[in-house]
């Protein structure tokens, strides 16, 4: 079990900064992937947030799919916020044009469910697994996720919707909490990539 785990941050769009210093404050060694050759360097991955439908025709335009596809389902740890949740549904109820997934969660996601940009919101989640007060997540034109196969564990709902889930190696949020300084999402991803390795 390594006590630094390498968790690399998809940096092809969205908030990757954040993410960075959020996985750094959780004790892994932090640094962006581009390219295939620098995904199969590192033990865990972020997908963070962002345009999902930008992300996976750029994944796409880097040579990431197949590559990614092929990482996540032979079980590299991954965590997706927000457009990354999207990018882990094997199924989009309302895919944009030419809108791929790479999968790993059996669920079926609905993009933008809680509003338009002018309709973020934050507020606090009680999240299943991090201990002491509720998480606070940021919401920004995020999906909620639909529906669940038997193997998803829902970790958290807002307002009836859920919010955060896991399946195996694969945990994915609605909200952003690298947006918040409280980084106890990332410090359980953490975690699930330390038992991974």
């Amino acid at each position: 079990m390594k006590s630094n785990p390498v968790v690399g941050v998809l940096a092809l769009q969205g908030d990757v900064r954040e993410h960075l210093i959020a996985l750094a404050v959780a004790d892994a060694t932090a640094r962006e992937v581009r390219r295939p050759e620098e995904l199969a360097e590192v033990d865990g991955l972020v997908i963070p947030g962002g345009e999902s439908t930008t992300m996976s025709k750029l994944a796409s335009l880097f040579g990431m799919l197949e590559p990614l596809r092929e990482h996540i389902a032979a079980g590299l740890p991954v965590y997706g916020t927000c457009a990354g949740l999207i990018l882990l549904a094997d199924k989009i109820l309302d895919p944009r044009s030419g809108q791929e997934t790479l999968g790993g969660i059996d669920m079926i996601v609905r993009r933008n469910a809680f509003g338009r940009q002018n309709e973020s919101f934050e507020t606090t989640v009680d999240v299943r697994g991090i201990e002491g007060d509720p998480v606070e997540g940021v919401f920004i034109r995020a999906p909620w996720v639909e529906s669940v196969g038997a193997e998803v564990e829902v970790l958290a709902e807002h307002e009836g919707h859920i919010v955060a889930v896991r399946q195996n190696n694969a945990l994915a949020t609605s909200f952003h909490p690298e947006l918040t300084g409280d980084h106890r999402v990332h410090a359980m991803f953490v975690e699930m990539v330390r038992a991974a390795s």
